[in-house]
């Protein structure tokens, strides 16, 4: 992990097309924002974690649901 320090209105730029700027600094919290292009999906990770255990859960059940079908023929 790269570990950078930048104050409030200083950034990082990732590539060619992202870019992360401190945009407060209020006691333990940093208010971050990002700019980057609407094909590059951004989520909080507790967020991101939620959707990957839902699509895995739908696709399990989905392969369940298929093998079922395909056994009833």
């Amino acid at each position: 992990m790269l570990a950078l320090s930048r104050k409030a209105n200083e950034s990082i730029v990732i590539g060619n097309d992202i870019k992360i700027t401190v945009l407060e600094i209020k006691g333990d919290q940093v208010k971050i924002g990002i700019t980057a292009p609407k094909s590059v999906p951004v989520y909080r990770e507790e967020v991101y974690t939620q959707i990957r255990e839902a699509n895995k859960e739908a696709a399990s059940d989905t392969v369940q649901e298929n093998l079922k079908n395909l056994f009833k023929k």
